[in-house]
C-alpha cells in the first residue's frame, strides 16, 4: 500500500539518539522508520531530506491564548495563535483556563477554552487554574481530570487578579496529588514584589524601564523554596514555569536529588536576552514577569539549559500589541506583561543550544518537544517513533535568517527578538501527516486541531525513556 508521505535521506533526531533514514507517514501517523540504505517506498508525496534534520513537532507547554487578565485581553484567538505555532514548528500547544473574574470558576474557565479549541489549527492541551479555594473546588478539579485536564496553574503573586493564597496552594497541591496530576506554579514572592514596587514608585521610578528592580531574583527564589516545601509536605509533583535565575533552577535540582517530583521550565527570552534591553529605545518590547536578568545571570541560565538542569523550554506566549504595551508604559503596574513567542521558540532555542557541528541536538529535542510531551502526559507526542502522531519538522542546520526578514504570523506587531539572526527556522512542518509549511509558504489547514487529553501524571513517568516509543491505541478525544 502506498504511503501518504515519505521524508527521505534525513538525519532523524530524537531526545536519545540520531540516525539517518526515511520516515514513512500514513493516516496521520508515523507508520515506518527505515534505514537510509533501504529503498524509498512509494508515496503520494516525497520530501528530500538530504542535508537536513528531522525533529519531532514542538510541544509548547505554556501558551496564553485569548487571555483576559484584569483590563487587558491578548490580541489573538485560537485560529491565529495555533497557525503561528505551526509556522514555527510547534504542532501541539497547551493553553490555560484562568478565571477572568471573581465569578468565574476554574471549571467554567476551562470549559470556555475547550469551546474555543474548535478553531484550532494544531492539537491543543489545556491546564486549569485555581485562584480561590472553596467547598466546590475539589469536585471541580476531579471533573476537570475526567475531561483530560490533569494539570493546574497557580500564581504566588499578582494579588487582586490571579494570585492564589498559600492556603489555597496547599489545598490544591494536596488534591492534585490525589488526582495524579501536575501543578504548574508561577513563583514570585508577592510581598517582596509589592514592597520593591512600592519603594520604586515612591521615588517616581515606575516606568517600564525600571521593571527589573521591582521583581528581584530573590523574590523568585524565595517563592520556589516555599512552594517546594508545600510540594514535599503534600507529596505532589510541581512544575515551575519561566524560571529566570540559575539559583531557582538549582533549588529544583536539589529537590529532585531528595526525591521530590519537581521540574524546571525556562523561556527563550531568558536565555537570549538580558536586562540591558530595558535601557534601550524600546523597553516596552520586553515587559514580562519575571523580567530579563543581568547578562551574567542570563549566561549562567543558558548553561543550565544546556547541561540538563532545566527540563523544558516554553514560550509563555502572550500576544499583546504595541498599542497596548505603550498605553501605560509610564507605569509598569498598569501595563500588560507578556511576550509573543510561540512562533520564534524553535529558532531562538536551536540557536542557543545546537552547535555548528550539531552538538547538543538531542538535548534540544528533549526540551523543545519530548520532555514537554512526557511531563504533560500527552500520548503520541514528542518523538519520531512508529505509531506516534506524524508531527514533524524539517530544519536546514546551515541556514540562518534575521527575525526582521521572516514573515511572522502571531497576532501582534512586534517581536522581542527583532534584530537577532537565528538558525533553525523550520523549512517543512507536518502536523498529523499534513504538510502545513514548505517552500511555498504556510498553508492554513483549517480548524482541524484536536483537544488532547492528558494521561495520569504517574503513568507518563512509567513510559519508556525519553525519545522511546509509547504505543498509542487511539487518537485522543476531540473537542467538537
Amino acid at each position: 500500500m502506498s504511503a501518504d508521505l515519505v521524508i527521505t535521506s534525513v538525519l532523524i533526531a530524537n531526545a536519545d539518539s540520531r540516525r539517518a533514514g526515511h520516515v514513512v507517514v500514513a493516516d496521520g501517523r508515523i507508520s515506518r522508520i527505515l534505514d537510509a540504505h533501504q529503498p524509498v517506498p512509494e508515496a503520494a508525496r516525497i520530501i528530500d531530506g538530504t542535508g537536513k534534520i528531522l525533529i519531532p513537532g514542538g510541544v509548547d507547554g505554556h501558551c496564553h491564548i485569548a487571555q483576559v487578565t484584569g483590563a487587558w485581553r491578548t490580541k489573538d484567538d485560537y485560529a491565529v495563535t495555533t497557525l503561528a505555532a505551526l509556522a514555527g514548528g510547534t504542532t501541539t500547544v497547551m493553553d490555560f483556563g484562568i478565571p477572568a473574574h471573581a465569578g468565574e470558576t476554574p471549571l467554567a474557565a476551562a470549559e470556555a477554552k475547550l469551546a474555543m479549541i474548535a478553531e484550532a489549527r494544531c492539537d491543543v492541551g489545556l491546564h486549569a487554574s485555581v485562584i480561590d479555594w472553596d467547598e466546590s473546588t475539589a469536585g471541580q478539579l476531579a471533573a476537570l481530570a475526567e475531561r483530560g485536564i490533569r494539570s493546574v496553574k497557580l500564581y504566588t503573586t499578582n494579588r487582586g487578579s490571579t494570585m492564589a493564597s498559600m492556603d489555597t496552594i496547599v489545598k490544591v497541591l494536596r488534591e492534585m496529588a490525589k488526582l495524579d496530576g501536575l501543578s504548574y506554579v508561577h513563583a514570585e514572592h508577592d510581598a517582596l514584589v509589592v514592597d520593591a514596587t512600592d519603594r520604586q514608585a515612591a521615588t517616581g521610578q515606575i516606568g517600564i524601564e525600571t521593571l527589573p528592580g521591582t521583581r528581584p531574583e530573590l523574590a523568585e527564589e524565595a517563592s520556589v523554596r516555599e512552594v517546594l516545601a508545600v510540594a514535599e509536605y503534600t507529596g505532589a509533583p510541581v512544575y515551575f514555569v519561566h524560571q529566570s535565575t540559575p539559583g531557582a533552577v538549582d533549588l529544583v535540582s536539589e529537590a529532585k536529588r531528595r526525591g521530590l517530583r519537581a521540574y524546571s521550565e525556562t523561556c527563550p527570552h531568558y536565555v537570549a536576552l538580558h536586562d540591558g534591553v530595558y535601557n534601550g529605545p524600546l523597553p516596552e518590547f520586553y515587559a514580562c514577569c519575571p523580567p530579563m536578568r543581568d547578562e551574567k545571570t542570563m549566561l549562567a541560565l543558558r548553561a543550565k539549559l544546556n547541561d540538563g538542569s532545566i527540563d523544558t523550554i516554553a514560550s509563555d506566549h502572550s500576544c499583546y500589541d504595541l498599542n497596548q504595551k505603550r498605553e501605560r508604559s509610564d507605569d509598569l503596574r498598569l501595563m500588560p506583561h507578556g511576550l509573543p513567542g510561540v512562533e520564534t521558540r524553535l529558532p531562538v532555542t536551536f540557536t542557543h543550544m545546537v552547535g555548528k557541528n550539531l552538538e547538543g541536538l538531542e538535548r534540544f529535542v528533549e526540551v523543545f518537544s519530548t520532555a514537554p510531551a512526557r511531563l504533560n502526559a500527552l500520548a503520541g507526542k514528542g518523538s519520531i517513533a512508529e505509531g506516534f502522531d506524524a508531527d514533524l519538522v524539517l530544519i536546514d542546520p546551515a541556514a540562518s535568517a534575521a527575525v526582521d526578514e521572516v514573515p511572522l504570523h502571531m497576532g501582534t506587531d512586534f517581536s522581542p527578538f527583532t534584530g537577532h539572526t537565528l538558525r533553525g527556522w523550520p523549512q517543512v512542518v507536518i502536523s498529523a501527516g499534513q504538510v502545513v509549511r514548505d517552500e511555498h509558504g504556510v498553508h492554513d489547514p483549517g480548524p482541524v486541531g484536536r483537544f488532547i487529553e492528558q494521561q495520569p501524571f504517574s503513568q507518563s513517568l512509567a513510559w519508556p525513556a525519553l525519545g522511546a516509543a509509547r504505543p498509542v491505541e487511539a487518537h485522543p478525544v476531540e473537542a467538537r
